[in-house]
This record gives C-alpha cells, structure tokens and sequence, in this order.
C-alpha cells in the first residue's frame, strides 16, 4: 500500500443552474491538477449545478430536479473519459436521479478512478432546506485506492455526525473527502471546529472543498483545505489552503499538496496491553445505540 499522495481541493463558484458553463470547469481544473502531478482532485457539493433552493417552487420544478442526472449520465460520461486519459481519481458534486424512479434525487457525489466511474455517494443526512428535494442516501462510500480505502462524506455528515468519520478510520481510511457547500448563514465556527476537531479524535487527514462567493441567494464561505495530523501529537496542521473563515477564502482557487499518510497514527484502534484490547469499543456502542433507537423519546 502507497503511502505518499498527492491531493488537490477547489474552492469553487458554480453558476446557479447553468451546469454545462460548471461542467466545463471542472474538466479544466481536472486537466490542471493532472498537469500538477495529482493523484485526486475534490470538488465541492453540488459544483455541476450550484446548490441553493427556490422555496417558492414545487419539486418537481426546481433546478435541482430539472438539472439532475443519473449516474452514469452524459456529465459523469464526459468525465470519465478524461480521468482515464489523464489517470486521475475525481470527486464532484450533482444532483443525482434516482434510474429506478426519476422523481427521486438525491444531493449525490459522483467519483471516479482512473479506470473510470466508480458509482456514486447520497448524502446520508439533509438538512434544511435540502428535504424540500432530495431523498436522504443509506451508505456510506469507501473507495478503494492504492493508499488505502478512503472515506467520503458531504457537508452536514461531516459537521454533525462524527460516525462517518469514525467508521471510515475504523475502516482503515487515512484520507476522508468532505464535499460541502458551508454558508456564511451557518456561522464561521461549525466548519473548522467540528473538522479540527475530528483530525485529532480520529488521526485522520482531511481534504474538504467547498463552493465559494455568491450562489443564487446564499454566499459561501470557500475554505477548501487539505489537513491532517501534524508532527506534534493531538494537534491539526494545515497542508493546504484556508480556513473557511479566512478574508480571502471566498476566492476561486485550487490548492495541492503532498501528505504523508503515515502519520494518520491510528492509536485509539491499536491493541492497548493495558486493557487487553483496544480502545476503540464498538461492541459497546452498539448496546448504546441499541438502547437510544428502543427509548420512545427518540425520533419525537
């Protein structure tokens, strides 16, 4: 198993429901990560389309469900013939169709190999206003690579719900993608707290790229970033880019660096003598949560 990769993120303003303008810019930042020697390039959620609602409409007249796509569709198709040109694995944002029941979308990630399409991440918890078009997804996505598995994840599953995270290290993921579209609505603490946070509980490296600037209503924080353990233990070290609340992370850019995945120590999952097992303790999690899903106060 490889070691060292190379990643890029892109912090990325997609034109409000103008998919073929965002398409075509995806593919020229593909082009420019290959050319920068990258092994995988991240874009935002919902980069093809640009993410804000329009309360007003019913579903069926949305952006997000006039604009979606199955996957493989014609925007994953033209994709994947460029990551098997440049040998490049890609990860972006779109609303996804469900090829079963095309009333059905999903806020999906589409993500590739250099073999070409893998298949496609839902989004697992929706917040507002996503519900008002979207289904919620039902698994997680590890994809396989020559560095390990790493785990992928968008936005409020990422903020919210430290499970994902902790299953992907569990899993032996050194590497987790977070694709987001973080407003400025949402305050300037939840994005870097919850992640900085989440590198030090799990040793786990981060590269997160979100939407940037002015969307239909919304404007959004940019702060694509690569990050991860640092040399000294239990604190984040910052590879790449900005924190979300930086003046200047609003800007269109793209940022790459090599990380070391040796450092993603794994110590809570190592065999403890001193406890005869590990400290890391699922079995007992699952009598937890075993226990909330029968309380009848959850869920009200």
């Amino acid at each position: 198993m490889k070691d060292i990769i190379t990643v890029s993120t892109v912090t990325f303003n997609a034109k409000w429901g103008e998919k073929d303008k965002n398409l075509n810019r995806i593919m020229g930042y593909i082009e420019a990560a290959a050319k920068k020697g990258s092994d995988i390039v991240i874009f935002p959620e919902m980069a093809l389309t640009g993410y804000d609602d329009e309360p007003e409409k019913p579903k069926a007249e949305k952006m997000q469900t006039l604009l979606a796509e199955t996957i493989p569709g014609p925007s994953t198709e033209k994709v994947e013939e460029l990551v098997k040109k440049l040998g490049i694995y890609v990860v972006f944002g779109m609303p996804e169709r469900d090829p079963s029941d095309p009333s059905v979308i999903y806020n999906a990630l589409a993500v590739f190999s250099p073999d070409g399409l893998v298949g496609s991440y839902r989004k697992m918890q929706l917040p507002p206003p996503e519900p008002n078009w979207a289904t919620r997804g039902e698994k997680p996505f590890l994809l396989d690579t020559e560095w390990g598995p790493i785990g992928i994840a968008i936005c409020y599953d990422s903020y919210c719900f430290p499970e994902m995270m902790r299953y992907y290290a569990a899993k032996g993921a050194r590497l987790y993608i977070n694709c987001t579209a973080l407003a400025e609505c949402h305050g300037p603490a939840v994005g870097p707290t919850t992640l900085e946070a989440q590198v030090i509980q799990n040793q786990i490296y981060i590269a997160s790229s979100n939407l940037g600037g002015k969307d239909k209503d919304n404007v959004f924080w940019g702060g694509s970033s690569i990050m991860g353990p640092s040399r000294n233990f239990w604190e984040v070290f910052y590879y790449a880019g900005h924190k979300f609340n930086e003046p200047v992370a609003k800007e269109s850019e793209m940022f790459t660096a090599t990380i070391d995945l040796t450092l993603a120590t794994r110590d809570e999952f190592i065999y403890n003598p001193a406890v005869g097992g590990t400290d890391f303790r699922p079995d007992k999690y699952i009598e937890m949560y075993k226990d909330v899903l029968n309380d009848p106060i959850f869920g009200k």
